[in-house]
């Protein structure tokens, strides 16, 4: 029974060391740029984009949301439970956290939005892809990434819900209502100049202030 536990904690801790993984900044880095420095400041593909461009952002996007993926598909595999929906969630709770607090820098990370798609995509395949294209309606719309990351984590839990991805447990709609609200609180500053006209729009280059000041 040691080892069981011992085997749980190693998959949730695993997943916490893999989503700290903060792949828009060593990127950046490796172009001699800090991107903590630019654009928004934010670690994510969205600043990536801006900062070092599109491919750099596209990288940076698949990296961060395969994160979430492969803790929650595949670590809970080397355990002793690997179909357990508590150790999945667990794991994807630990990747997100990973992201948001990466301890390669001192705990301050991005906004858990693509790394939570990637929880997400392996636990509720379904809601997530369609939440996915609400994001990309969203974003068309407003030209405001950071809008349609707050639809998604608004409407990722109701997807869940209303599709009966849950399960019996309920342990996947908890993780979606947790993983949301920590991603809405995370975009207060956004929801902040969203409000007051000044937040950032896709497309715009790096250094680019709109009307009234502020950053995305």
């Amino acid at each position: 029974m040691i080892n069981h536990y011992w085997g749980f904690i190693a998959a949730v801790l695993g997943s916490y060391i893999l989503g700290s993984i903060p792949s828009g900044y060593w990127y950046g880095r490796l172009r001699g740029i800090d991107i903590r420095k630019q654009g928004s400041g934010n670690l994510g593909a969205t600043n990536a984009l801006r900062v070092l461009g599109v491919p750099a952002g596209i990288l940076v996007l698949c990296i961060d949301v395969a994160k979430g993926f492969v803790a929650v598909a595949a670590l809970p595999l080397l355990t002793p439970y690997p179909g357990s929906d508590y150790l999945r969630v667990a794991c994807g709770l630990a990747a997100v956290l990973g992201h948001t607090y990466t301890l390669f820098l001192n705990f301050k990370g991005g906004k858990g939005v693509a790394t939570t798609y990637g929880v997400l995509l392996a636990l509720a395949p379904i809601s997530t892809i369609l939440v996915f294209l609400v994001l990309v309606g969203v974003v068309a719309l407003t030209k405001y990434v950071s809008a349609g990351s707050l639809a998604s984590a608004i409407l990722f839990p109701a997807f869940i819900w209303l599709l009966g991805e849950s399960g019996q447990s309920f342990s996947i709609l908890i993780l979606a209502v947790v993983v949301g609200a920590a991603v809405v609180v995370k975009h207060r500053s956004n929801i902040r100049r969203i409000l007051d006209g000044t937040e950032n729009k896709i497309g715009k280059p790096a250094g680019a202030t709109p009307k009234q000041g502020g950053k995305a």
